[in-house]
């Protein structure tokens, strides 16, 4: 089947989208003075004082959604999977930013940034629906 413009189109601005997630997420363990010196000591705090569970799924967020674009561009049907894994990972961090962190997201980054995790999660659900229905329209390869 012919590949469909579109799916050049999303995954090459989902690739740097999550690149700038991956960047985000580099700069941020690094301690990168530059880069952490533009958050707030309790920012600071808060993203380095993630549990376990929650580093390992920020992680996942942010690597399987670099994955899944990749693969998205080579059309393969593990974009879907990696899409998934990243979202999961997204759903965990968001998850315990809002309800389990004793942290208001609101007061921490302020009213616009908390909505812009609302769309992170949604971007995260599409991309998966997407690199779904790419797959069951044989654009995607089927993996054994």
């Amino acid at each position: 089947m012919k590949t469909p413009w579109h799916l050049w189109l999303i995954g090459f601005v989902t690739l740097l989208w999550n690149m700038g997630g991956a960047f985000d997420y580099l700069m941020i363990k690094a301690r990168a003075d530059w880069y952490v010196g533009q958050l707030t000591p309790d920012q600071l705090s808060y993203f380095l004082g993630f549990p376990g569970w929650v580093g390992a799924c920020w992680a996942l967020a942010v690597w399987g959604g670099v994955l899944g674009s990749a693969l998205l561009l080579a059309r393969s049907g593990y974009a879907v999977l990696m899409f998934s894994l990243s979202f999961l990972g997204m759903l965990g961090t968001f998850v315990y930013g809002l309800f389990l962190s004793g942290v208001s997201m609101v007061a921490l980054i302020g009213v616009q940034a908390a909505f812009v995790s609302y769309g992170i999660v949604g971007v995260g659900l599409l991309l998966v629906l997407y690199a779904r229905a790419m797959r069951q329209q044989g654009v995607l390869r089927r993996q054994r």
